[in-house]
């Protein structure tokens, strides 16, 4: 058996996968509310006692973890959360033989070898080069990125925190948006904005006069309502942030393609894409994808760009390189 896990800043995705002939089966999910434990081996130990049942006299022979945060010697103080994450203090604590951990990204990225093609949803077939770089990003609680090298046999993972660089506008609204963030934060990355909590900061930036619920509510998420809105088309306001949102998507997408120059393929992973995939798909996206200085733009056209679907592709991903470590 191989235990799984997806560690995010909201909230933390286990899994008890069975292995059968090289292939991972999903035995038992769980999802738990990151903010109610104190440290992730306490939310771990949890899942193990509701798995028992589950595992049937079979040992779990490894474990792998996604998590959110830069690993350093199986290592991590999560991004998003007051937790360091030790893999060796961890195997023991749950006495499991190995704990491999993962940037959250990298787990992801590894998970995309081994999904079917209807967990993605293709918004440029593109034309990719064999071997060629492959870049990953997902923005949900905040904005992961990571790259896939081809070592000449297969593809290897680079994580990244890229989504921590400093936001780039490029249009006179998107220049008067960064005076506008500058206001409240020193140092306004990436993440501010391509992440949940940016669609209240765009809505109020927009439309300050315009506030829903949600936006009183201290303990509330403003995002699900404001994409839900404007998808509907009943706030002309949560329409325009959403669409000043994905552009600014499409763009940042765009900018870590031409860095890694991913010429194989440019994946959209995380929670936010998949909930409003109606809007990903309506050109927005891509138009600011491809939209480059004029000797890039047959490039920028034959790079395939795929939004993936499957919410639970870190999970799948963490527990292979889990079944690997335990193969060596």
């Amino acid at each position: 058996m191989i235990l799984a896990g997806d560690v995010g800043g909201t909230k933390c995705n286990l899994a008890l996968f069975a292995e059968k002939n090289g292939k991972l089966a999903p035995v038992l999910l769980r999802r738990f509310a990151s903010h109610e434990y104190a440290q992730f081996d306490l939310l771990a130990g949890e899942f193990l006692r509701q798995a028992e049942a589950y595992c049937a006299g079979d040992p779990i022979v490894a474990a792998g973890f996604g998590v959110a945060g830069p690993v350093v010697h199986n290592r991590v103080q999560a991004t998003n959360l007051p937790w360091v994450v030790d893999g060796r203090e961890l195997a023991e604590k749950l006495r499991v033989a190995q704990v491999v951990l993962l940037n959250d990204l990298a787990a992801t990225a590894h998970s995309l070898a081994h999904l079917p093609p209807q967990d993605f949803c293709v918004l440029n077939p593109g034309t990719p080069e064999p071997g060629g770089t492959k870049a990953l990003l997902a923005a949900g609680t905040g904005l992961g990125q990571g790259i896939l090298f081809w070592d000449g046999a297969r593809y290897r993972v680079a994580p990244s925190e890229g989504g921590h660089s400093d936001f780039a506008p490029r249009t006179e609204q998107q220049i008067e948006f960064l005076r506008f963030m500058r206001q409240r934060h020193a140092h306004v990355t990436w993440e501010l904005i391509l992440s949940g909590r940016g669609f209240k900061t765009i809505h109020e930036f927009l439309g300050p006069a315009v506030r829903h619920p949600s936006f009183d509510d201290p303990e509330g998420d403003p995002a699900p309502e404001i994409t839900r809105h404007g998808l509907a088309k009943t706030c002309p306001v949560c329409v325009a942030t959403l669409d000043f949102w994905v552009a600014i998507y499409g763009c940042e997408a765009g900018n870590l393609a031409l860095k890694v120059l991913a010429l194989g393929g440019v994946y959209v992973a995380g929670g936010i894409a998949a909930k409003i995939i109606e809007k990903i798909k309506d050109g927005t996206f891509l138009k600011n994808f491809c939209d480059r200085e004029e000797k890039f733009d047959e490039m920028m056209r034959n790079i395939p760009v795929s939004v993936v679907l499957n919410e639970d592709a870190p999970l799948l991903g963490a527990a292979y390189q889990a079944l690997a470590a335990a193969r060596k």
